[in-house]
């Protein structure tokens, strides 16, 4: 056998590692979060649970206060920025984006006068980050509006709270009410 035929099929062999590394090093690559949009969150100690659980109850107590002093148009600035955020209502997406749910905030204050919100003594928070929290607490709102009708709800509220750019928002919300009987 010359020299040739020996060196063929290790040449070939070597080809297929290499074509087989690269493949395992492309996949490996698109697991691994890009810097774009990546988020660096980690699992969260029982010590970083604890505090992003006492920082979200508070964060929920200064919503809470800052729209039942402010108005409506006090959820504005407690609402994710970003392409992520969206509202559902009873099961219906309410608001995609952050833009629609501006928009429909700022038309919905202009029908209230007054309008406070209360949080159960029911709140969950489940830290699931240092910085991602999933909140669950029934409320209880009641509105005021231009003409002096009042009107009380009461439901559940669901939404994922993100640690950003300094402070807590929500990233997604979800609002729900009791279906009447009628």
């Amino acid at each position: 056998m010359s020299s040739s035929t020996h060196v063929l099929p290790v040449l070939f062999l070597s080809r297929k590692l290499r074509i087989r590394s690269l493949l395992l090093a492309i996949t490996v690559a698109a697991c691994l979060p890009s810097g774009a949009g990546a988020s660096h969150s980690h699992s969260v100690t029982s010590n970083g649970a604890a505090s992003v659980d006492e920082a979200v109850r508070a964060f929920m107590q200064t919503v809470c206060d800052s729209v039942s002093q402010d108005g409506p148009m006090a959820w504005i600035k407690y609402f994710d920025a970003s392409s992520a955020f969206f509202m559902a209502v009873n099961g219906q997406m309410a608001f995609p984006s952050t833009a629609a749910a501006q928009e429909g905030t700022r038309k919905f204050a202009q029908t209230i006068r007054h309008i406070e919100l209360k949080w159960g003594d029911d709140l969950r928070v489940d830290p699931l980050t240092n910085e991602f929290a999933v909140v669950a607490v029934s409320w209880r709102e009641i509105q005021v509006d231009t003409t002096g009708h009042s009107v009380t709800e009461t439901g559940y509220f669901t939404g994922l709270a993100e640690y950003r750019e300094g402070r807590w928002q929500f990233r997604d919300a979800h609002w729900s009410s009791p279906v009447s009987s009628q």
